[in-house]
Parts: structure tokens; C-alpha cells; sequence
């Protein structure tokens, strides 16, 4: 089976589905349903127990890349490259990029360029020449959540302007596809206007070409969800209910019962 490729995207005449995900089991249940599966480093909040994306490492983000990848066989799998594993050098940015395709299986890798981020640009670039397919990120960046907090982003006209005119760049520079994170429906609907590639919007409207959201959001495991985000499903309930009447069983005697247990030889 071939994998969802960076053309396949452009040709779709149908929106783009994309789901955060991070692990193979999942990846393994929605791999004939996502066109891409990103391994965003949303891992390290959504399941690392971090306050933020910045702790999260290239081996960390390798692992769960490596793990989506063995887990699915038809989705672009797009590893998310962690806080400072790009942009410090072309070389480093190139050899860890690099690994992503060698070394965890993934089809791409997704780099967050922020409005002042032309050191991104020209490492999208360097990558795209080497043949490392790259997908682009402007808007809301949560690696500067140090430096811009988690505010929507192109509120105001400059702002705006400043996003459009970087995501040109990022198309220029090679992008397949660019993700809007938290920017105003117009904004959004300018940016997939004004380029070729397709744009794939978290809290970015309906005009774009497709759609992104974590797995944990999507089906209610999250303990709080952002306001652009629909919760399919309450499995964060259900697996409560579950532990609980299994606690329950536990402490009444109710289980194991005879079906559960083996039986013993005579001795």
C-alpha cells in the first residue's frame, strides 16, 4: 500500500483530514481514515507531562515518530521537529531532519516558523533542496509561547500582513503545505488565496484546505479543550467509568471470577 504522498495532498479534490497522534496503536486505528498523521510536539503536554512543547527532544520526538510509523501503512506520517532541533545550523537542521526520514519512517517533517522567523525560512529551503519534504507553520507557534504566550494570532492589519507575507516565503522557499494555527477566518482565507500549496487550519476558519486536531481533543481525552476545538466522543469519561467498576470488582471480590483465572493440575 502507498502512502498519502505530498502530491496526493495537492491533488485532493476534498479537504484535507490531519490528526495529531502519537503512538502506534493509535495510529494503527485511524490510518485508513487521516490523510496525514503529524507527530506534533504537542506530545510533550498532551502526554509527557510537560507545561509546554520546549522540553521535548529529538529522540523523544523520533520515538513517537518511529512508533506512528510502524503503527499505520497508508497515512503521510509528518514528524514535528522539536524547540532548537533546527535553525541553530544548515547542517544540524539537515542531520536531524534527516533522521526523521531514515531513521523513524516518516514521509516529512513540519518546521514553525514565527513572523520574524527567516532563519526558518532559509532552513526550509536548505532541507527542500536536499529532498527532505517540509510543511510549514505560521500563525500561533507554541514553541515562542515563552516570548508570545498562546494569544490568536493577525488580529490587527500589520500582524496579519506579517503572516501572509511569511507564508509566501515558506512557499517560495519549498513547503508542500503550510499549517494556520489561531489566526482570524479572514486571515485564514487570505493565506490559502494567496498560495498554491494547500493550508491545513487548527482555529483557522473554514476556508482552508484542510484540517488539523489532536487526537486527544478530537475524542475527549483531554482535560480542557481550546474553544475552536469539537469533541467527537468523551473516552476520557468512559475509561473513568471503566477504572472505577474495575476498581470496584477489585475490592468487592468481583474479579477475577472463574472465567478469569486458570485452572490448577492436581497436586
Amino acid at each position: 500500500m502507498e502512502r498519502v504522498s505530498a502530491k496526493d495532498l495537492f491533488e485532493k479534490d476534498e479537504p484535507i483530514v490531519m490528526v495529531a497522534a502519537y503512538d502506534a496503536a493509535t495510529a494503527e486505528i485511524i490510518d485508513d481514515i487521516a490523510d496525514v498523521i503529524l507527530v506534533g510536539d504537542s506530545v510533550g503536554n498532551v502526554r509527557l507531562g510537560y507545561d509546554d512543547t520546549l522540553p521535548v527532544t529529538l529522540e523523544e520526538s523520533l520515538s513517537h515518530t518511529a512508533a506512528v510509523a510502524r503503527g499505520s501503512e497508508r497515512a503521510m506520517v509528518v514528524g514535528d521537529m522539536p524547540f532548537a532541533s533546527f535553525g541553530v545550523s544548515k547542517d544540524r537542521s539537515a542531520e536531524n531532519a534527516a533522521r526523521y526520514l531514515k531513521e523513524a519512517g516518516a514521509g516529512a517533517v513540519k518546521l514553525e516558523t514565527p513572523v520574524d522567523g527567516g532563519v526558518s525560512v532559509d532552513t526550509v529551503r536548505h532541507l527542500s533542496q536536499l529532498g527532505v519534504p517540509v510543511m510549514g507553520h505560521v500563525g500561533l507557534t507554541p514553541q515562542q509561547v515563552r516570548r508570545e504566550g498562546y494569544a490568536v494570532q493577525g488580529r490587527d492589519e500589520g500582524e496579519a500582513d506579517a503572516i501572509l507575507e511569511r507564508a509566501r516565503e515558506l512557499e517560495e522557499a519549498g513547503v508542500f503545505s503550510v499549517v494556520l494555527e489561531a489566526v482570524p477566518e479572514s486571515l485564514g482565507a487570505r493565506v490559502t488565496e494567496a498560495l498554491d500549496v494547500p493550508t491545513v487550519g487548527i482555529g483557522a476558519g473554514r476556508a482552508v484546505d484542510g484540517q488539523v486536531l489532536v487526537i486527544d481533543d478530537l475524542v475527549g481525552m483531554s482535560d480542557g479543550t481550546p474553544s475552536f476545538v469539537k469533541e467527537y466522543a468523551d473516552v476520557r469519561g468512559v475509561m473513568r467509568d471503566a477504572v472505577e467498576e474495575y476498581a470496584d470488582d477489585v475490592r468487592e471480590g468481583g474479579f477475577p471470577a472463574d472465567e478469569h483465572v486458570f485452572g490448577g493440575g492436581e497436586g
